[in-house]
C-alpha cells in the first residue's frame, strides 16, 4: 500500500529505487585505564590518527573539487584544532586510551558547540563525523559509510557528513533522504551541487525497511513508500517534462513577456567557475571569499595570493557582473587572527563586517587585492559587505572601499532584519542590496539553519521572510537601485517567480539550479509573478504560501 511522507525538498529531481541505509555510527570505546608509562605512546597514536583523518578529508576534497572541497577542508581544520588535540592529550595523560581520550574530548567540545549559538550548533554533525573517523582508525575498524551496491539505490541516513556526500556517485545514488538537516545544511548544498534529488528533515526515515521501493521528489519534499505503478508513471512523466523544458530554454533569465531577471551563480572560488559557465550563468551573484582565508586560520592570505584567486573568477565572466562578498568570518568560520575566541554567542557577536572593521588592515588588503585583480578586465565588479545592521555599518564599508581606491559598486547584504526594515536608509550609502535569505531567516525566526527540528522556520516560503524581501526590494526601487537575492531561496524555481514578483532584480544560486529557474521563469509573465507574490504574502504559513503561489502560476 502506498504511503506518503513529507520532509523538506532541497535538491530538484525525481528518484525511484530501492532503499539502502547508511552504516551505523562508530561504537563508544570502552573506558579502561592505561598505565602512566603508556601515555606517551597513546598520545602518539592519537596524533597520528588525527593527521591521517585530516589528510583523508583533504584528499577527498581535492577529488571532489568545487563547493565540496571547501567544506571538507574546513572539516579537516576542525580535526586538527590545537585546543581539541591538547584536551585529548590531557585526558590520555591521566589514564585514558587514545580512542577514549578522543571520544571524551570531542564529547566535551560537542556540548560547547551545541550550546554556543545557532551557527556553531550547526557544526555538531560535522564534528561527530570527524570523531567517528578518528575513533574508527584507532580501533582498527572500517568507518561506516555509503553502502556497497552494484545496483542504483536511494540512500537513507540519519544525516550525511560532508565527506560522504561529496563523493556520492550519482550513477549509483539516485537520491537521498535524511532524518536530520535543513535546507541550508552542508548535505543539502552538496546535493544541489551534485544534481542528486534530496529530501532532508524527515523524521522516521530510518524506519523504512531496507530494499523497500520509494519515490523521492526533491522539489516538493514528498516521499512515496511503495509507490503504485500509476504514481511511478506520473513522477517519471513529470521528470521527463521537466528535463525537456530545461533543454528547450536557453539564454538570459527573463519572464515570458521579456522582463529581464539576470541569473547569477554562487561560487566559492575558481574551482566552481566551470560549472557556472556551463549552466549559462550571466555572472556571479555571490563570490564567497572566506574559503581563501580558511586555508590558514593563523594569518590572512597575502595580497598576491588574493589577487590571483580573484582574477581567475573575474576573467571567466568578461562583460558579466561579479559580486564579491568580502570576508565573512566569525561564528561557524572562526579565524585565529581575526575573531574572538571567548564569545558566549558568536553568531550574535563580532562576525562579518564587524570583524573587518575591528581589523581594518585585513579589509584594506582585500579591497586593494580586488581592485588590482580587476585592472584591465571588462568585468562589472561589485563588492558587498556581510552582516550590515544599519546605515552606520554601510557608511563605514563604503568609506573603506573609497579609501582603498576601489573602482566598483559598493553594496550591503541584507541578513539581519534591521537591514531590511531600514533598507532605504542603508541605500543612501551603498549602491545595491543583496539578500542572504539563509541568515535572514535564521535571525528572523531564531532558528538554526542546520537543525532539522526547526527546519519549518528556515523555510524561505515563510510569509514573514517574504515581507522582509518585499521591504528591501521596495526600498531599492524607490532609490533607483538594485536588490538581488543570493541565498538558497533563489534556487527554488517556483519561489524565484515569487521573488521576481516581489521586485527582486537578480537571482543568484548554485550552478545546478540555474536551468530549472530559467525554464520556470520563462513560462510566466511578470504580472503572474506579482500575483503569485501577493498570494504568498497573504498566507499564514510557508506551506500555504507555496500552495497559493503554485495555484496562481498554474492558472487554478
Amino acid at each position: 500500500m502506498e504511503t506518503t511522507l513529507r520532509g523538506v525538498g532541497v535538491s530538484h529531481g525525481v528518484a525511484i529505487g530501492e532503499v539502502r541505509h547508511m552504516g551505523t555510527a562508530v561504537l563508544e570505546p570502552p573506558a579502561k585505564q592505561i598505565p602512566a608509562d603508556e601515555a606517551e605512546r597513546e598520545q602518539g597514536r592519537a596524533r597520528q590518527a588525527v593527521e591521517a583523518v585530516a589528510a583523508d578529508l583533504m584528499a577527498r576534497g581535492n577529488l571532489a573539487g568545487g563547493e565540496a572541497q571547501h567544506v571538507l577542508e574546513a572539516q579537516a581544520m576542525m580535526a586538527q584544532d590545537p585546543e581539541l588535540i591538547a584536551d585529548v592529550e590531557r585526558r590520555i595523560a591521566v589514564g585514558s586510551t587514545a580512542e577514549r581520550g578522543v571520544y571524551d574530548a570531542f564529547a566535551a567540545y560537542r556540548a560547547l558547540l551545541a550550546n554556543a549559538g545557532e551557527y556553531l550548533a550547526g557544526r555538531v554533525a560535522d564534528l561527530d563525523d570527524v570523531r567517528n573517523r578518528i575513533v574508527a582508525r584507532l580501533l582498527g575498524v572500517p568507518m561506516p559509510g555509503v553502502p556497497d551496491s552494484d545496483e542504483p539505490y536511494v540512500l537513507i541516513a540519519r544525516d550525511l557528513a560532508p565527506a560522504d556526500t561529496a563523493l556520492l556517485d550519482p550513477a549509483l545514488v539516485l537520491g537521498f533522504v535524511t532524518e536530520e538537516g535543513g535546507p541550508t545544511s552542508h548535505s543539502a548544498i552538496l546535493a544541489r551541487a551534485l544534481g542528486v534529488p534530496a529530501v532532508v528533515a524527515l523524521p522516521g526515515a530510518g524506519e523504512i525497511a531496507e530494499g523497500t521501493v520509494v519515490a523521492v521528489d526533491g522539489s516538493t519534499g514528498e516521499i512515496f513508500v511503495g509507490p503504485s505503478d500509476e504514481k511511478r508513471a506520473e513522477m517519471e512523466a513529470a521528470a521527463a517534462a521537466r528535463k525537456a523544458a530545461l533543454s528547450a530554454t536557453t539564454g538570459p533569465g527573463a519572464t515570458s513577456d521579456g522582463h529581464k531577471v539576470p541569473l547569477l551563480a554562487n561560487v566559492g572560488g575558481p574551482a566552481d567557475v566551470p560549472a557556472a559557465v556551463e549552466a549559462g550563468a550571466e555572472g556571479v551573484g555571490l563570490f564567497r571569499t572566506e574559503f581563501l582565508f580558511l586555508d590558514d586560520s593563523k594569518q590572512a592570505p597575502s595580497e598576491e595570493k588574493q589577487i590571483a584567486a580573484y582574477r581567475a573568477v573575474l576573467e571567466a565572466f568578461p562583460e558579466g557582473r561579479v559580486v564579491v562578498r568580502v570576508l565573512d568570518a566569525g561564528a561557524d568560520k572562526p579565524l585565529d587572527f581575526l575573531t574572538p575566541a571567548d564569545e558566549p554567542n558568536p553568531a550574535l557577536g563580532v562576525r562579518g563586517l564587524r570583524s573587518l572593521l575591528d581589523h581594518p588592515d585585513v579589509l584594506r588588503t582585500q579591497l586593494t587585492a580586488l581592485s588590482k585583480a580587476a585592472e584591465g578586465l571588462p568585468v562589472y565588479l561589485e563588492v558587498m559587505a556581510p552582516m550590515v545592521a544599519d546605515r552606520t555599518d554601510a557608511k563605514a564599508f563604503a568609506d573603506a572601499c573609497r579609501e582603498a581606491g576601489l573602482e566598483a559598486k559598493f553594496g550591503a547584504m541584507v541578513e539581519i532584519p534591521s537591514a531590511a526594515l531600514r533598507a532605504r536608509s542603508i541605500l543612501r550609502e551603498v549602491e545595491f542590496l543583496s539578500l542572504g535569505t539563509n541568515d535572514l531567516a535564521q535571525y528572523t525566526f531564531a532558528a538554526d539553519r542546520q537543525v532539522g527540528a526547526v527546519s519549518r522556520l528556515q523555510d524561505p516560503w515563510q510569509p514573514a521572510l517574504l515581507d522582509l524581501v518585499a521591504l528591501s526590494a521596495d526600498a531599492a526601487r524607490a532609490e533607483g537601485k538594485s536588490c538581488g537575492v543570493c541565498g538558497e531561496a533563489a534556487s527554488d524555481p517556483l519561489l524565484a517567480c515569487v521573488l521576481t514578483g516581489l521586485g527582486v532584480t537578480s537571482l543568484s544560486m548554485g550552478a545546478a539550479s540555474i536551468p530549472y529557474v530559467r525554464a520556470t521563469l520563462a513560462k510566466h509573465t511578470l504580472a503572474q509573478c506579482e500575483r503569485a507574490a501577493s498570494a504568498a504574502r497573504a498566507a499564514d504559513t510557508a506551506e500555504e504560501a507555496r500552495l497559493a503561489a503554485q495555484a496562481v502560476l498554474s492558472g487554478e
